[in-house]
């Protein structure tokens, strides 16, 4: 370790249109943006949601290499969306807490995805959240590697009537906590991820008031963290960062690939509608989809399916603008699992999981994958997340238009002077002094 210290704050779903909202309407973040590098449009992962897009932001790796692949583990014919990769240990390889705690510093997390239960940080309030309505928020927590000490002086001061995942109270409660981790611990790694301008994409679509609101909080809470820095008297040795995980796309349907298995024989369903058994399974990230098969290697099962795909494709109906085999999206965007192939979005249909009918499901708010946007599509579709610096180690002035996120955890490993072997990125040197 060099001696320098780092914030990263990821508000998920931000893109480069409201870093320009920002600095057309605050002066203060116009200052901030002038004396800092910013990589304008970075082009997230494949598929482009929250908890794969947060490992390869963590590690610099792809998703072949990290594994992490989906927000949520596969558990065919249950369509409550979860469980969710809550959990380090999910994660295949070091990523940057990992390197900077080896390195001899300290860490500290507040809702970063895939932190529950990390070995490797000091100070953890990873995204976590009750799993019943009768399960506290301490116990909860403290399961998932929060400790007593992280509790006590860092959480209970602040979660008061608080109800997780509910915005912007949440994110609120969540930049007290960072402030507070800041000011006792001075941790030299601190990442913090928010999700209310996330919520209200999902909520309202792309670009209104609501979305203004959210670009707004964002604004406030960087500055709430520069604010403890300044009082915990590390404010000269801090490089900040602002980023974020993915754009949305807006949507008008959401359409039910399995309602199709199901009518080829491909999904058996019980009297009573539930899935008995699958050949196939549509396994949902949104505005895509994984194609698990029950038996990979079956090579007569693989043809009829990618037949079916194609043929859905070419009918125009299905809302599938591409289908790709496992080993093409392996090689083009190095996504890698325990699929045979991935169906993209027509950009304004996202993917459901449900067997039965009726084939369209109503946008709704039960989770992620269904409001009046949503994400998981093709990288370089639509608006296009941000990364942005600031700090003794960053030059002033530097625009970029377009790096990859892999390069987000390299760029964060030379600042501090520890190594990412592992990484696929190479670090953004431009932007540094």
């Amino acid at each position: 370790m060099n001696g320098r210290k780092l914030v990263v704050f990821s508000c998920d779903a931000m893109v480069y249109e409201d870093i320009e909202y920002l600095k057309g309407k605050s002066e203060r973040f116009a200052k901030l943006l002038a004396g800092g590098s910013i990589v304008k449009r970075t082009r997230t992962i494949y598929p482009s949601v929250t908890y794969p897009c947060h490992t390869t932001m963590s590690t610099g790796c792809y998703p072949d290499k990290h594994t992490v692949v989906n927000n949520s583990v596969f558990r065919p014919g249950q369509l409550k969306n979860v469980p969710w990769r809550w959990f380090a240990d999910a994660i295949a390889v070091p990523d940057i807490f990992t390197a900077v705690k080896k390195a001899g510093g300290t860490t500290a997390c507040v809702f970063w995805p895939v932190t529950g239960c990390h070995e490797y940080i000091d100070y953890n309030l990873p995204e976590y959240w009750p799993q019943t309505p009768e399960e506290t928020n301490k116990e909860a927590f403290l399961r998932a590697g929060t400790t007593e000490k992280v509790w006590k002086e860092c959480v209970e001061p602040f979660i008061g009537g608080v109800k997780i995942r509910s915005h912007p109270g949440t994110d609120d409660f969540l930049i007290e906590v960072a402030c507070e981790m800041i000011r006792r611990y001075k941790p030299d790694l601190l990442m913090i991820h928010t999700g209310d301008l996330d919520s209200f994409r999902h909520r309202y679509g792309l670009f209104n008031d609501w979305t203004k609101r959210g670009s707004d909080d964002a604004e406030r809470w960087l500055f709430d963290l520069m604010e403890a820095a300044k009082e915990a008297g590390v404010f000269d040795d801090t490089d900040f960062f602002l980023t974020s995980d993915h754009g949305q796309l807006e949507i008008v349907r959401n359409i039910k690939p399995n309602v199709v298995f199901a009518d080829n024989g491909l999904i058996e369903k019980n009297p009573d509608g539930t899935m008995k058994s699958f050949k196939a399974y549509c396994y949902s990230t949104g505005l895509s989809a994984q194609i698990v098969l029950s038996d990979p290697s079956d090579s007569v099962l693989w043809c009829r399916v990618y037949d079916l795909l194609n043929h859905m494709k070419e009918e125009g109906i299905y809302g599938i603008s591409r289908v790709y085999t496992a080993e093409e999206i392996e090689e083009s965007d190095r996504l890698g699992g325990n699929f045979s192939f991935v169906i993209e979005s027509d950009g304004y249909t996202s993917f459901a999981e449900d067997w039965n009918r009726p084939m369209v499901k109503a946008l709704d708010l039960s989770d992620y994958r269904f409001g009046r946007a949503t994400h998981g599509h093709y990288p370089d579709k639509g608006p296009q997340p941000v990364f942005f610096g600031f700090g003794p180690d960053i030059r002033a002035g530097v625009e970029i238009e377009r790096r990859p996120t892999v390069d987000e955890a390299p760029t964060y490993a030379k600042i501090l002077g520890v190594s990412l072997p592992d990484a696929d990125g190479r670090p953004v040197d431009e932007m540094l002094r």
